[in-house]
Parts: C-alpha cells; sequence; structure tokens
C-alpha cells in the first residue's frame, strides 16, 4: 500500500531524494525497504516511502542505464542517488515532479552530500533525458529484466510455473495496492462499518465481504474512525481467508469463506498461531471466534512483540511465545492442538504491490532454502495436531515451490492427511474468484491456502 494522508511535495525534493538515496542503498546493500524507512526522519517518511516505492518498480532499468551512461560503478551513495532520480525519469513512473525538477533537485542533493559528484550527476541525468527514447528501446529489446522490471530468475520461474499468466502477474506487480481494511465483527459489520467512513468523508468504500472493504483512495490509519479503539484493521483480502478457513467449513471459493462463514471450532478450542508476527491473522481468528485458547509463536522476538501491541489494540486475549515453531521440544507443553495456522516464512513473492523491495533482495537460492523451511514447519507441527484437527497452511508467495508443490510432497511423505477444499494458489489477477483480481478487477494479493485434516 502506498503512503497516505501526505503530499510528496510538501517538503524540499532534494531533501526527499536524499533520503529516498539512502532507502535504495539499503535495499542495494541486501537490507529491506521497511527497515530502511524507519530510520528516515518522521516528517519525511511518508514522502520518502512514494519516491522509494516509485524506485524499487523502475530499478532494473535504473540499473541498466546507469551502466550503459556510466561504465564505471561510482561511489554507493553517489549510484543510490543517481538510481533514484533515473527511476523517477524512467516513462511511466508516477513521480510528481517534472524532469527538469528531478535533475535540478538530485544535483542539490548530491552537492549537500558531496559536492565534488555534483557535476557527474548532472551530466548522467542531462543525458540520459536527451538520449532516453533511444537507450530505452535498446535496454527493453535485449534485456528481459528491464522490459519487466524483476530479475532474471524471478521472471524464469513464473514463466516455469504460470505459462499462461506469468506476463499479466509481472504487470500487476507494478501497480499501487489497494487499501483492504477488516472490521471488527464484535463492534460492526462491513455494511455499518462503511456507513462511518461515509460520514467521516473516506467513502464510497467498497464491500468485499461481510467484514472487508477496499477504500476508493488510502488514507492514515488515524483517520480510520475507531481504529485506535479496534474497529477495525487494515489487512489485504487473501490474507482475511486465513481465520475463516480454519474455524469454520473447508471452501476453495474465497466468496464463500468472506462472507457469513459458520464457525465449527468449539469455545476454548486449542489453535496455535505458528509464525505469527505481525498478528493480523491472529487478530482475525480471536475476533471471530469466542473462547479460543490461542498461542501466537514467532521465532522473531522483536517482531512478536507488534502481535502483542495488535492484540491490545483490539482488546483481545491470547499468549504469545518467542520461540521456532520447527522445534517444539523448547516450547511445546504436550498438549495436542485442535487447529494449527502455519503462515509459512517465503519469499513474499505474491506481495510485491506492496513491497516491492522483495524482487530485488531476493536470490535464485532462497526458493529452495526457503522451501526446505516451510518442509521442515510441517514436518514439526502435523505430529501437535489431534486426530480429527485441522491445518491451514499459508504463503504470500506465487511460486509453486512453496505452494502446491509443497503440499504435495508433505501428502505424499505424511500419513493420516485429508486435503479438504482451499483456494490453492490465489494470483493478483482478474481471472481469479470474483473480487480476487488485480487492477483490472479486484485487489487480493497473490497467496497460497491449503487445509488438511488429521484422520480421527
Amino acid at each position: 500500500m502506498e503512503p497516505a494522508g501526505t503530499d510528496a511535495r510538501s517538503l524540499p525534493l532534494a531533501r526527499l531524494l536524499a533520503h529516498a538515496a539512502d532507502a535504495v542503498a539499503a535495499v542495494q546493500a541486501g537490507r529491506s525497504l521497511t527497515e530502511a524507512l524507519e530510520a528516515c526522519p518522521a516528517p519525511a517518511r511518508p514522502g520518502t516511502q512514494a519516491l522509494a516505492f516509485e524506485v524499487m518498480r523502475c530499478l532494473a532499468g535504473a540499473r541498466a542505464a546507469r551502466r550503459e551512461l556510466a561504465p564505471r560503478p561510482p561511489p554507493a551513495w553517489t549510484e543510490a542517488l543517481l538510481l533514484t532520480a533515473l527511476a523517477l525519469l524512467w516513462p511511466g513512473a508516477r513521480a510528481a515532479y517534472a524532469a527538469h525538477t528531478v535533475v535540478d533537485q538530485a544535483v542539490v542533493a548530491m552537492r549537500a552530500r558531496t559536492p565534488a559528484a555534483a557535476g557527474f550527476v548532472n551530466a548522467v541525468l542531462r543525458r540520459f533525458l536527451r538520449e532516453r527514447e533511444a537507450l530505452l528501446a535498446r535496454l527493453e529489446a535485449r534485456d528481459p529484466e528491464v522490459r519487466h522490471q524483476h530479475p532474471r530468475w524471478w521472471i524464469e520461474r513464473l514463466q516455469q510455473d504460470w505459462p499462461d499468466h506469468w506476463a499479466a502477474v509481472l504487470a500487476a506487480d507494478q501497480a499501487h495496492a489497494p487499501m483492504l481494511l477488516r472490521v471488527n465483527p464484535r463492534h460492526a459489520d462491513a455494511p455499518a462499518y462503511a456507513a462511518e467512513l461515509a460520514a467521516a468523508g473516506l467513502g464510497p468504500a467498497e464491500l468485499l465481504g461481510r467484514q472487508a472493504l477496499r477504500l476508493p483512495r488510502a488514507v492514515p490509519v488515524g483517520a480510520l474512525p475507531g481504529f485506535a479503539l479496534g474497529h477495525v484493521s487494515v489487512q489485504d483480502l487473501s490474507a482475511q481467508l486465513a481465520a475463516p478457513l480454519l474455524l469454520g467449513e473447508p471452501s476453495a471459493d474465497p466468496a464463500v469463506l468472506l462472507g457469513d462463514h459458520p464457525v465449527t471450532l468449539p469455545p476454548g478450542a486449542r489453535v496455535l498461531d505458528a509464525c505469527a508476527a505481525p498478528g493480523g491473522k491472529t487478530a482475525d481468528l480471536l475476533e471471530r471466534a469466542d473462547g479460543l485458547d490461542l498461542l501466537a509463536l514467532d521465532a522473531d522476538a522483536g517482531r512478536l512483540g507488534k502481535v502483542a501491541d495488535t492484540l491490545a489494540r483490539l482488546g483481545l486475549q491470547g499468549q504469545t511465545q518467542a520461540a521456532d515453531a520447527r522445534q517444539p521440544a523448547s516450547w511445546w507443553d504436550g498438549r495436542a492442538f485442535d487447529a494449527i495456522l502455519l503462515d509459512a516464512p517465503c519469499s513474499a513473492s505474491g506481495i510485491v504491490r506492496r513491497h516491492p523491495d522483495a524482487r530485488w533482495l531476493r536470490r535464485p537460492g532462497d526458493i529452495a532454502e526457503l522451501a526446505r523451511t516451510q518442509a521442515a514447519l510441517l514436518d514439526a507441527l502435523w505430529p501437535l495436531l489431534k486426530p480429527g484437527g485441522r491445518l491451514v497452511y499459508a504463503t504470500c508467495s506465487v511460486f509453486r515451490a512453496e505452494g502446491q508443490a509443497q503440499v504435495d510432497a508433505f501428502m505424499q511423505r505424511t500419513s493420516a492427511v485429508i486435503s479438504r477444499a482451499a483456494p490453492g494458489h490465489l494470483l493478483p489477477l482478474a481471472d481469479n474468484p470474483t473480487g480476487f483480481g488485480g487492477p483490472a478487477g479486484g485487489c487480493g494479493d497473490g497467496f497460497f491456502y491449503a487445509r488438511l485434516d488429521k484422520a480421527p
């Protein structure tokens, strides 16, 4: 989701470009954009994020153009500023500034940081503008990374996994993600909350389920009526399928899951959310069902704090514990679970709209390593499930190795598994079920869901 509620032009562009270059330099060094933006001064953060998101969407082209125009790599921060400006000058980039302003302010930013390099930056950017049309045609013709603004290995994996849809998935990754809400059913349903949004001047909101709404534009969470009181949360539509799939009857139809879906787990049921941070799905489980004995587990103690914060804001009760779910001997008390949600660590290849740096942080070997982690989690948690219990396996990935292939392999090596109806792979495209398409007609991120029941 794009930063909301702040005009990126409310601060000097040179200052925002410098902060954006800091963020780009961090991504170039292998750090996440989220982590980099947290280091940005709060007043500059929304505008910086808006610029940095746009740079991530055009980074392959910017890198190729820099190599063409300045074959010898400049120092790291100079290169980061050049990449930032080149990406914002890329045709189709949704920058809020005229080209000559971007060039002028990039030079100002460079002069403030490294005066000796200001002339170099000015020369490269002005040459890019002079030669842009011919340069882009040449780069796009010879380099699929520039053409699709994704790493080559990522493109090839999508071509293998989704031969009929790969180009559409890559195009969807370049879109701005919509703002989706999950209304707390303990407060109201979606139609009632939509009326509150309209009264606050934030409508009209689109109804996408009993508790799901899509806003016409992104706004700061503090502007949402009752947000601080726990009346509503921000959560993608695909992510909102986890709780109803675990708590109720299985279904492959997202529209059914988002409807008035019955809860079939009894009060007091013991539930494990195995990789819980940041806590959106944990909260959804507790909002929907009364009296759950829920344990939210995560290996990252820092991120687990976000789960506790979310539950506190929503007025919900659940246990949290920092531990590696692959090692039950270190945290499990021996009492079997009625239901387990395994939202496994993955490539994040389905949520590139919301995390446009994900494609640049992953490496080809990461997918196999993540698949091994996912398999280890499944193998470790399955014995903790009661006979007759249920496990929902989820990833925010569009790669088959992290979705259907993972589940198929688990079922081949594991006994007493009953595969139940579930959405399977959801791509961020318009040919998914109603309301789950990409920019052409819906809003759901790329996800995978399987529900596995243990035989009684």
